[in-house]
């Protein structure tokens, strides 16, 4: 007897339905073709056990198996769900009418119980745009899978309900979640708070800027000045994360399994990869394609500490995402690509023994020892970092003053103000959101100066010794500085403060 019974498998972050084909005939043997890897190969075992502690058999007889369509690769063991009901429908042992209307998905274990899966958001997006009825899948993953409105999403804990489902022994109740009440109910309570921040004024000043035009930025400073305290407290500035944002996030933690027992992720991401990552865990690939830290951090931050400590050519293969805003992974039968628009916020110390310039130091650098520290970072990756900023250590008489310091939510409403000023003036491009996007054309177009201001920038390029790339970068973080004032003109003060944050193009900052 043949049964036709539905997967899904993830290919990037996008889900493709896959049929698995059972018939069962005389003779003996199990036979699994259309490229299926070794996790689905013991699935076997896996199944044979399962159904036996159930009170269910594995027929004794000439079993095949094949997954369409037979040319893409299938990996993982979450097929062991979708098989073995295939197999028991195709032998008799429950009803099969109404199995084809669903997607089964889930690993086995060996009492019939079931393992969470990757990828059930994209799975269950993928059901209800071809029509599916439902989705049977681990209960650790229904609460991410019934974000999808319009199908029915079932949380099973073992083989036996959905048997019993089929076989109308038993009722199950699908889960559904208010994905609009979800989004909103922890929207601004966020974890760190930069009413904790003494002192520093002008670094939250600068952090300010950075979140409300999504430039990116670069603290330095010495060992202990907060720069790491900062940076943590910066996804509390940005402005919330729109339903379709959150949902894109979602999917991207969904299809790398990180999404637990959540639901919608409405927080904005904040990764943190230590220095010894590598390059394929910074931007994802591998054997078996998954999402690196970039596409991880989409939507949100990704936080490199102590920057210098990377590996020159793990940071060398940002520079492309962070121009692209996605990235692609090309293999010899496939290329995926993963979206990837975060904001980069770096931090590192200004010499190898963290100090700058400092006599009474525990540890100096010469300027020789400071330039090699530095040259671990390629210009063309600084070419990408709108803002540099030195932060210096807070003393004494800000850390124990008691009065409190302006929280996260109304340096927020600044920046969201801000953002939408953006978003009206970008509204008839798809590519660019907010300032720190803009290309050549556009800064034209919208950073137009007066007379004085030209004058000021054409001052500080010469005097200051500041770099050719430094020019487009100042007017776009002028134009944020102007918007954050609901200014339409960028003004001489604007253009001063941008000078300001870009210490590392001046020559001569080593001293």
């Amino acid at each position: 007897m043949l049964v036709k019974v539905f997967g899904s498998t993830v290919f990037g972050v996008e889900a493709t339905t896959i049929t698995v084909e059972v018939n069962i005939d005389k003779g003996i043997g199990y036979h699994l073709v259309g490229l299926p890897d070794n996790a689905i190969k013991e699935s076997s075992y896996r199944i044979a056990a399962a159904l036996k502690n159930n009170h269910y058999h594995f027929p004794g007889k000439k079993i095949t198996i094949n997954m369409a369509p037979a040319d893409l690769r299938k990996e993982g063991s979450a097929y062991d769900l979708t098989i073995a009901l295939g197999i028991l429908a195709a032998s008799g042992q429950i009803k099969s009418e109404a199995i084809h209307q669903y997607i089964i998905m889930g690993e086995l274990s060996l009492d019939g119980s079931l393992q969470p899966i990757k990828g059930a958001l994209p799975i269950a997006i993928k059901a209800k745009e071809e029509g599916f009825k439902g989705f049977f899948l681990p209960k650790q993953n229904v609460k991410e899978a019934a974000i999808v409105a319009g199908l029915e999403v079932y949380g099973v804990e073992n083989v036996t309900e959905v048997i019993d489902f089929f076989e109308g022994k038993s009722n199950l109740v699908p889960t559904t979640i208010n994905t609009r009440e979800e989004f909103y109910k922890t929207l601004d309570y966020p974890e760190f708070d930069f009413a904790d921040v003494r002192g520093q004024e002008s670094i939250k000043r600068c952090m300010e800027i950075a979140a409300a035009g999504g430039h990116n930025i670069i603290l330095i400073g010495p060992p202990g000045a907060g720069k790491t305290m900062l940076a943590k407290r910066l996804p509390s500035i940005l402005p919330p994360m729109t339903l379709k944002e959150a949902l894109e996030t979602t999917k991207i933690h969904s299809v790398a399994g990180k999404v637990k027992d959540t639901g919608l992720m409405n927080q904005r991401p904040f990764r943190n990869p230590h220095h010894s990552a590598s390059s394929v865990s910074l931007v994802g690939g591998g054997s078996y394609p998954q999402p690196g830290e970039i596409s991880l951090a989409h939507n949100g931050i990704l936080f490199l500490d102590e920057l210098p400590e990377f590996k020159r050519e793990v940071l060398e293969v940002m520079r492309q995402p962070l121009e692209d805003r996605e990235v692609t992974i090309s293999r010899a039968k496939f290329t995926i690509t993963y979206p990837s628009s975060f904001m980069l916020v770096a931090s590192m110390n200004p010499s190898p023994g963290g100090y700058f310039n400092d006599p009474n130091a525990p540890v100096t650098s010469t300027p020789n020892e400071m330039q090699r520290y530095l040259s671990k970072i390629s210009g063309p990756l600084l070419d990408r970092i709108d803002i540099h900023i030195e932060v210096t250590p807070v003393p004494f008489e800000k850390l124990s003053d008691d009065r409190p310091s302006e929280n996260s939510a109304s340096i927020r409403a600044r920046v969201t103000k801000a953002r939408e000023i953006q978003s009206e003036r970008y509204a008839s491009s798809d590519t660019i959101h907010y300032n720190a996007q803009m290309s050549t054309k556009q800064i034209r177009e919208y950073c137009k100066l007066d007379e004085i201001s030209l004058n000021l920038l054409k001052t500080a390029m010469e005097r200051l010794n500041l770099s050719a790339r430094a020019y487009d970068r100042i007017l776009k973080v002028s134009r944020t500085i102007a918007d954050l004032e609901n200014s339409t003109q960028i003004q001489s003060h604007h253009i001063a403060e941008a000078i300001q944050y870009r210490s590392l193009d001046r020559e001569g900052w080593l001293g």
